[in-house]
């Protein structure tokens, strides 16, 4: 979906701010490592230069027991190649079978946050295990001040 001027607003310290970029369940895509790409990119570079060098080769013949692991650790680089947001999660990108978006689409919800039931809402609770409760502080923020207000200010992540 193409950001228009009324979406994408800049904050006090320059950074570029898109509406669009606000998920369903409160967390700002926008901030998300999988949505730059940025690790993806530096693994994809990582990979290529151990490839070149025959990095494999260096690690079998040196004797540092944590090369014992090279393997293991070229193919965790190539799963983080692959964690990559091509689409936001306002265009159906993010987890296919997303419970939480599917929800609100059900529901007519812009987001979680106009929900009674998100502070205690299972579908959120995976997020704990990455996020703690900061996409709950966020749906606070938007419940009580708007989208608009979340996104021009420091986001919790």
């Amino acid at each position: 979906m193409p950001s228009t001027r009324a979406q994408v607003k800049k904050t006090k310290t320059g950074e570029r701010v898109d509406k669009n970029l606000m998920a369903y369940c409160g967390l700002y895509c926008g901030d998300c490592p999988s949505h730059k790409g940025n690790i993806a990119d530096m693994a994809r570079d990582l990979r290529k230069a151990l490839r070149e060098s025959r990095f494999d080769v260096f690690a079998r013949a040196i004797p540092f027991k944590q090369f014992q692991h090279y393997p293991e650790c070229y193919e965790c680089l190539g799963a983080m190649v692959k964690m990559r947001c091509k689409r936001l999660c306002r265009g159906n990108g993010g987890p296919p079978n997303c419970k939480i978006r599917k929800c609100c689409l059900k529901r007519g919800y812009e987001g979680c946050w106009e929900c009674d039931e998100f502070k205690d809402c299972e579908k959120l609770a995976w997020l704990t295990k990455i996020h703690k409760d900061a996409h709950i502080k966020n749906m606070r923020i938007i419940a009580k001040e708007g989208i608009s207000a979340l996104v021009a200010s420091r986001r919790n992540w």
